[in-house]
């Protein structure tokens, strides 16, 4: 709280007043964060023609947000040895319920009416409860090891992070590897 008091010019005890302690601050800084990100990927989706493009302006969107502000996006995202979590303050807010239900929509969406889910029934509407929640998990961990990595020749730019990201999520690692079962 120090170090933001005296970047801020200011001092901690206007952040305690506000805030009332780190996860205070956490919780409202990610509340924020959260809903630039949402309508940030909102409006690359809404650009898209096809579920594709449409997942690719979204894990675009995602990685350059996290990539313009990686500071901002490790203090409301990362857990600090010791301290209650940036997680569990955000999530008591609602606010990262929210996020996660409103980019699950974003996702679904499409998705559903691509693989013709009305029409298919109860089989592909399974996939549709599941997949999301995974594709989330696959973005934001990848995500993640992507920003943390070094640069270098071994580390992709951020469109072509996003395009493998895609990729993972619409063809898989192994497209052609069937099961055996």
């Amino acid at each position: 709280m120090e170090d933001i008091a005296g970047a801020a010019g200011t001092s901690k005890s206007v952040f305690y007043r506000y805030f009332g302690d780190k996860a205070g601050l956490q919780q409202a800084m990610g509340e924020v964060v959260l809903g630039q990100m949402q309508r940030r990927m909102r409006e690359a989706a809404q650009l898209a023609q096809t579920p594709r493009e449409g997942l690719y302006a979204m894990v675009s969107a995602y990685l350059q947000m996290a990539e313009s502000s990686p500071n901002v996006y490790a203090f409301i995202t990362r857990l600090t040895p010791g301290e209650a979590s940036a997680q569990d303050a955000i999530a008591a807010s609602g606010a990262l319920g929210n996020f996660f239900e409103q980019i699950t929509e974003m996702i679904a969406t499409p998705m559903r009416e691509y693989l013709g889910v009305e029409k298919e029934g109860a089989e592909k509407e399974a996939v549709i409860v599941y997949w999301p929640t995974a594709a989330i998990g696959l973005v934001r961990n990848a995500g993640e090891m992507w920003l943390g990595s070094p640069a270098g020749a071994g580390k992709p730019d951020q469109a072509a992070m996003a395009a493998q990201i895609t990729d993972w999520l619409c063809l898989g690692v192994a497209p052609g590897l069937k099961a055996t079962t």
